[in-house]
């Protein structure tokens, strides 16, 4: 990200001028000089502390640089130059682009936040929640309908009902080469009617301080699988302290701010939560969502997952659910896991409505290719 520079400095000797020289401002205040600070001997001055040059900044980069470029450059601006503190100022949040990773470090600051700030971080959140809504909700809802009707397979279905995929491949044997045909002798097909509940999806979801966006995803899929009448959604947050957070689950936003980002991990306690929860196991999917460093008891969590799965529950484990792919992670207890027959992997936004299908007709996770 290097446009120009004096005396040498980036190696062009270029003079910049006009928009370029603005450009080349904007990104030199972050990324220049020592650590990122710069100085007056720097090609520009730095950000420093400064409430309203950092309003002015944020203000610039929205005008040069388009939306996914400006998320990275605040994203920065917060690691390098610690400006999580200004996140803080009305004024300030008012002013920056938002996105899944701020709405994380606001909900980190959640509790140090001013009366006079929170109203506008909630709408700071609410507004990045409805975006992903928007663009999670259908595909979610269309997806895991399918499964549920998939799941309640009958074996003398109407004609509308028949899953011809399914019949097919149980009637290949029945295959007249001379005709180029199947003909079957047993149809396989799904009941549709039924608006009862038909499965349990409990969501356990790691709250320390690496897992955040994996904490907001997770929240807006809660609030997706809540409004299905077909599935009962429990919604857990952890730390070494567990919280139900099911009955805020209408709305997403209050779910988020119900969270304590940061702190330990106690999974086996969760687990025992959840486990507590279960009445139907053969029509349960648990979901644990943690980067699996444990904090509390190992092998009474993995005694947990493993009861869970004899009983007939549909356990998954990921890493994370985020754009970004795995975090780090403890290596061994995702082994272990796996051992267990629940692999651990990290999901993105995307892949989740098929994850939780295929744990929904139990069948084989589409499990990412790690590389």
């Amino acid at each position: 990200m290097v446009l120009g520079g004096e005396q040498g400095a980036d190696g062009t000797g270029r003079m910049l001028a006009g928009r370029d020289a603005a450009m080349d401002g904007a990104l030199s205040a972050l990324y220049g000089g020592s650590g990122g600070r710069g100085s007056s001997k720097d090609r520009g001055a730095g950000l420093g502390a400064s409430a309203p040059s950092v309003a002015r900044w944020l203000g610039d980069i929205r005008t040069y640089f388009p939306s996914s470029v400006v998320q990275v450059m605040q994203r920065d601006a917060i690691d390098r130059l610690g400006l999580s503190a200004l996140l803080l100022e009305p004024e300030m949040l008012e002013a920056v682009e938002a996105d899944v990773h701020l709405v994380g470090t606001l909900l980190s600051l959640n509790k140090a936040m001013p009366e006079t700030t929170k109203e506008t971080a909630r709408a700071v959140v609410r507004k990045v929640v409805e975006d992903l809504e928007k663009r999670l909700a259908t595909r979610t809802k269309a997806t895991l309908t399918g499964a549920l009707d998939r799941s309640a397979r009958i074996s003398r279905p109407r004609h509308r009902d028949i899953d011809w995929d399914r019949t097919i491949r149980a009637n290949l044997k029945n295959y007249l080469p001379e005709y180029g045909t199947v003909v079957p002798d047993r149809l396989v097909g799904y009941g549709r009617a039924a608006q009862s509940v038909k499965k349990d999806v409990v969501l356990c979801i790691d709250q320390s301080g690496s897992m955040a966006a994996s904490v907001v995803y997770a929240s807006v899929f809660g609030a997706v699988l809540a409004s299905m009448r077909s599935i009962a959604t429990r919604l857990v947050v952890f730390d070494t302290a567990v919280v139900d957070l099911t009955d805020q689950l209408d709305d997403p936003v209050d779910v988020l701010f119900g969270t304590q980002l940061g702190g330990g991990t106690d999974i086996n306690r969760a687990l025992a939560y959840c486990q507590s929860q279960i009445t139907r196991p053969a029509d349960t999917v648990v979901v644990l969502i943690s980067d699996l460093y444990e904090g509390g008891i190992r092998d009474e969590m993995l005694k947990r997952v493993a009861a869970m799965k004899a009983s007939g529950v549909q356990f998954v484990a990921l890493l994370a659910l985020s754009d970004e792919g795995a975090p780090a992670y403890d290596h061994e207890h995702a082994a272990a896991l796996s051992a267990l027959g629940a692999p651990a992997f990290a999901c993105t936004p995307d892949l989740f409505p098929e994850i939780m299908a295929a744990a929904i007709e139990k069948r084989a996770l589409p499990i990412p290719d790690a590389g």
